[in-house]
This record gives structure tokens, sequence and C-alpha cells, in this order.
């Protein structure tokens, strides 16, 4: 069976994508799913975050885009059971213009994914997550073309709603031109801090703009999850009982849930 692959995207910086995708990663894995993370991002922190280091990375996404190597090829076990990753290199600045002439240039993660499956069909992950660069560029693009849901982190701060404009019309130029199937899975409200008039404020704002699309799971502004990528670890590896690993296990529980309801619409 073809693996639910989630596009972990806002084309704004520190939403909380990298740390939702590693966290999110590790929730899946922990209730038994396989999960594959690829890190589409030049600076590559989610393969930092998860312990991989730049030595390390013999391969990245960047070759896989080029066609250089496949997904089986560069992925790379964590320190996670039942999590690898293809980390990510700063190689990935020069993607764009080295893929601007390709024919296939927005499917060529899309392809790279379809080719893991076996002659018999069957996939070694059940799902593939996707962290994206902070903008709206030919990786984004890519990620979305792959992609059967994107999932939005969105701070909870003042101009939250302000680029999200920009994305939902992104995103609905990818579902019109290169992916019909791609919906919106989910906002995931980050950073909350329930001190903050404000953060409650832009929950409410959010809800009421996008209704059931909005998980109910909040993730806290937390310490322990600002920590835990320094030492290379998901925070819920570092320190399972903080509001942060379990507010993931709750989204995690919660994205399952989505799924579920969406496959047996299907």
């Amino acid at each position: 069976m073809h693996p639910r692959v989630l596009t972990v995207a806002n084309q704004k910086g520190g939403v909380g994508k990298t740390t939702t995708a590693i966290n999110l990663g590790t929730a899946l894995a922990a209730i038994g799913e396989r999960v594959l993370l690829i890190d589409l991002d030049p600076q590559g922190n989610a393969s930092t975050g998860l312990g991989v280091e730049v030595r390390a990375r013999k391969l990245s996404t960047y070759d896989v885009l080029l066609g250089d190597a496949t997904i089986a090829d560069a992925a790379v076990a964590t320190d996670v059971p039942r999590v690898s990753i293809v980390p990510a290199t700063m190689d990935l600045l020069g993607a764009e213009i080295t893929l601007a002439t390709q024919k296939d240039r927005t499917h060529r993660l899309k392809h790279a994914i379809d080719a893991l499956g076996g002659p018999d069909g069957s996939f070694p992950y059940t799902y593939i997550l996707i962290d994206c660069p902070p903008s709206l560029n030919l990786l984004t693009v890519n990620a979305m073309a792959a992609a059967n849901g994107i999932l939005v982190p969105l701070q909870c701060e003042f101009f939250a709603l302000e680029g999200l404009s920009q994305l939902l019309k992104t995103i609905e130029q990818v579902r019109s031109s290169i992916n019909p199937e791609l919906e919106i899975h989910g906002v995931v409200l980050t950073m909350f801090d329930p001190r903050n008039n404000l953060a409650n404020q832009v929950i409410r704002d959010v809800r009421q703009f996008l209704g059931t699309k909005v998980f109910e799971t909040v993730i806290p502004r937390n310490v322990r999850v600002s920590e835990a990528p320094s030492y290379g670890k998901p925070v819920l590896l570092y320190d399972l009982k903080c509001a942060g690993s379990q507010a993931y296990l709750k989204l995690a529980s919660e994205i399952i849930q989505r799924e579920r309801l969406l496959l047996a619409a299907e």
C-alpha cells in the first residue's frame, strides 16, 4: 500500500515546521507507523534534529531530486525506532537553478517516492513527512506535488493569518495544475502561550476562519521542545513527560483519526 505523504509547509520561518515534522514523525512511529522524513530545507534542521551530522550525509535530497540517487540509497536510519530520514545539505540551494530546465521538474520527488514500491506493491514506510523550506519555491512545489495532504504549522501570533492566504493560494494553484488530490490536511497551532491574550485571540480567529481544518491539539510554547534539537533528539525522546511531547502525541493520534476518516470516505 502506498504510504500517506504529508507535507509540512508554511513560507514563514520560525513557526515550528521542522519541530512539528520531527516530533510528529516520532509520535507516529511510537504508535507503530513506519516513518520516513524527507528534509527539503537547505538548512537541514530536520536532519540535525534527528541526530544526523553533516559529515554523515553522504547522499541527500539534492541527489534524489537530480536523479543521481534513489530514496532507498539516500535514506538513513535514525536513533528513533521506525524513523528514517533523507537528509538535506546546502546543495539544495542550487536545486532550483539545476532543475529549472528539466521537463518534469515539479514531479521529481513524487517519482522518487513512487519508485520506493516493491514489485508486489509494498512500501517500506506507512507515512512520509516532508519538511519544506520557509519559502514557496520549486522545492515546496515538489513537496506539494508528491503529497496527499498539507500540514500547516501556524504560530499563535499577530501576523499568523497574513501569510496563510498566500500559502492557500499556492496550494490552490498546485491542486488545479499539478496535483488534483492535494488537500489541506489540517492547521496546527504552535508556540501557544496561554498567558498571552493575543495568542488566545489568534486561536479564535483561525478557528473562525478555517473551522474544522484546525486541529484541536494546540502545541504549547515549551522550553524542552526548544532544547531538544541541540541534543539531536526529538522532544519525545528528550523528555517524554513534558507538555510539548504530550501535545505531539495527542496531535499524532488526531492525525491518524483524521486519516482514517479520509480513507473511509475515498
